[in-house]
């Protein structure tokens, strides 16, 4: 018995997801440079780094585990709105 996952999609749109991340990143560490309104510390980039990270690795698996287009695009929309409201709350406490 040997288990098959899909092939790896298409290398090019994976690197941009993964590059947007790091500009997520990125940016407030710019911006802390300039100004004082942003603050972030360790904490909060080690909470964004882990928030992207899986997102991307939900992407990743709904891409190549999902065979449905439906499905695929069904499962990126929950895990995307899932990381924004849990960045929501984390940046401003939303749901207080």
């Amino acid at each position: 018995m040997s288990v098959s996952a899909a092939p790896a999609p298409r290398t090019a749109p994976r690197l941009a997801m993964w590059l947007v991340f790091a500009a997520i990143l990125v940016a407030p560490l710019i911006a802390m440079r300039f100004t004082d309104q942003v603050n972030w510390t360790a904490f909060d980039f080690a909470a964004a780094a882990a928030l992207l990270a899986l997102l991307g690795l939900s992407v990743e698996a709904a891409t190549r585990l999902l065979h449905r287009p439906l499905a695929r695009r069904a499962a990126v929309a929950a895990a995307v709105v899932l990381v924004a409201l849990i960045w929501a709350e984390g940046a401003v406490g939303i749901f207080h």
